[in-house]
């Protein structure tokens, strides 16, 4: 649940670097609430739309800046038919390696040196 929970805390949290699970695990679940509220309601579906359209533009940001591309580019996908293709190919790549322009790697978990205590 914290995939889902996580970019919904970071709703307006525009810099630093989202994973490719973080991103695809939390747009399944938003496709999965809205097929959900537009068969119960019309109502409820437009609202849930609008209240996670930040948190969305936020993850897809932050998704744009793992692969070491500004948020700008969110923009290409406005083009009729190439625009998607080319933010789906962008939103499905790796990201970069290591720090990028964006901050941190979001894959890099800390090993513990030799003689570090291990908590669990």
């Amino acid at each position: 649940m914290e995939w889902y929970l996580g970019p919904l805390r970071k709703y307006a949290v525009f810099n630093g670097r989202a994973s490719r699970k973080e991103y695809w695990l939390f747009s399944l679940c938003q496709v999965v609430i809205a097929l959900v509220l537009s068969m119960v309601s019309a109502g409820l579906y437009l609202v849930y739309v609008l209240g996670t359209l930040l948190p969305n533009l936020g993850v897809t940001i932050r998704r744009l800046h793992d692969t070491n591309r500004r948020g700008w580019w969110l923009f290409v996908s406005l083009v009729p038919l190439v625009g998607g293709i080319v933010m789906l190919v962008f939103l499905a790549s790796r990201g970069t390696d290591g720090d990028n322009d964006h901050g941190s790697d979001p894959r890099f978990q800390p090993q513990p040196g030799p003689g570090s205590p291990i908590i669990t």
